[in-house]
């Protein structure tokens, strides 16, 4: 009896198993594929900044007209600007995880932590 309850309980079990570890699988080889690969170069420091310094400018800059698609494309940007100079002097982002509201606050206390940093934007 107690046998036949474990055979019940593989054939149940078994095919859930299997299929979750043939859906893991892929991730596994992504996962230890970036691992092995090398971090993205960084361009210099006094470049980021002067980029940063551009692009805010033309952010700024930006009638209150200007087509949406402009206006979108110079906020990101900016944000992608913001990330790498987080990454090249080594400040904690969280960017590209939200949106709306809390990126725009975000977006502030990024670049007060970049000058805080010694990197000066404006």
């Amino acid at each position: 009896m107690v046998g036949n309850i474990l055979i019940y309980l593989v054939a149940v079990a078994l095919p859930s198993v299997v299929f979750s570890l043939v859906l893991a699988i892929p991730r596994l080889v992504d996962k230890y594929a970036r691992r092995r690969e090398p971090p993205p170069p960084v361009p210099p420091v006094e470049r980021l900044a002067a980029d940063l310094r551009r692009v805010h400018r033309s952010l700024v800059a930006l009638a209150p007209d200007a087509p949406v698609v402009r206006r979108r494309a110079t906020i990101e940007a900016y944000d992608t600007l913001l990330a790498q100079a987080c990454q090249a002097v080594r400040v904690p982002h969280q960017l590209d995880t939200v949106d709306g509201i809390e990126r725009e606050i975000e977006r502030l206390r990024v670049e007060e932590a970049l000058r805080g940093a010694g990197l000066a934007i404006r």
